[in-house]
């Protein structure tokens, strides 16, 4: 009820009202069934813009740190993120992706719409980076279509470090499903996940027009993080 209540009447109208973002693609979107949503991940905007222009309900796998967050902020985050029927993943640890399809496979299962970040986390310039191979064996394993999405803009009305939105207008695109169907039974083979995930990759690129990176956006996340480091604490001479 909470998240009909939130979509409807509290955050989804103040969302459109001062984004007014463009929709293209919406037709898409299956009416019923269940199906994958699989975006670009450019703002922490994404998990409130996205929800409040689809009709029906769609459920996101949120990073658990989301839910263990201290203090009262923290609690309050936590509470949100449940109501909204938001799924925590621990993604630490070997068997964290493992954790993360079973939760997703059991939002299919019910007939309902998983929302899915395939690069893992927020990209933190903008570009686009290589995608993980969880989407496919979820979209394989389930035999559901992958409707890929693409939110234009939301890197520049909140790119990380900034709490508070700008408001701009912004542009969600919905492209045509992908059906992988000529896979079944492929989801333990590396070179057939792979693929699918490269192709659902290609087609957010070829919506959102971003420039991609053949990386894993974690790994260039640390690197940088490590060289930022170095900088400030450069090895003393002896």
């Amino acid at each position: 009820m909470f998240y009909y209540v939130l979509k409807y009447v509290l955050l989804g109208p103040l969302l459109r009202l001062l984004f007014r973002p463009r929709i293209e693609g919406l037709e898409h979107i299956p009416a019923d069934g269940a199906a994958i949503l699989a975006g670009n991940h450019l703002s922490f905007s994404d998990h409130f813009l996205m929800p409040a222009i689809i009709k029906r309900r769609i459920t996101f796998l949120a990073k658990a740190e989301y839910f263990t967050g201290p203090g009262i902020k923290g609690r309050l985050t936590a509470s949100f993120f449940r109501g909204v029927g938001q799924i925590p993943v621990d993604r630490s640890g070997k068997e964290a992706g493992q954790a993360a399809i079973r939760e997703g496979l059991g939002v299919l299962a019910k007939g309902e719409l998983l929302g899915i970040y395939p690069e893992g986390t927020r990209s933190h310039d903008g570009r686009l980076y290589k995608g993980k191979v969880g989407v496919a064996v979820m979209a394989i394993r389930a035999q559901v279509p992958v409707v890929p999405c693409a939110m234009v803009g939301t890197f520049e009305i909140q790119p990380p470090g900034q709490k508070i939105p700008s408001i701009k207008r912004v542009t969600i695109r919905f492209g045509e499903p992908l059906d992988f169907s000529r896979y079944a039974g492929l989801e333990n083979q590396k070179a057939a996940v792979r693929a699918v995930t490269d192709e659902i990759m290609y087609a957010i690129l070829g919506l959102s027009g971003q420039e991609y990176v053949d990386r894993y956006a974690a790994d260039v996340k640390a690197e940088e993080a490590q060289r930022s480091a170095g900088r400030k604490f450069p090895r003393l001479r002896r």
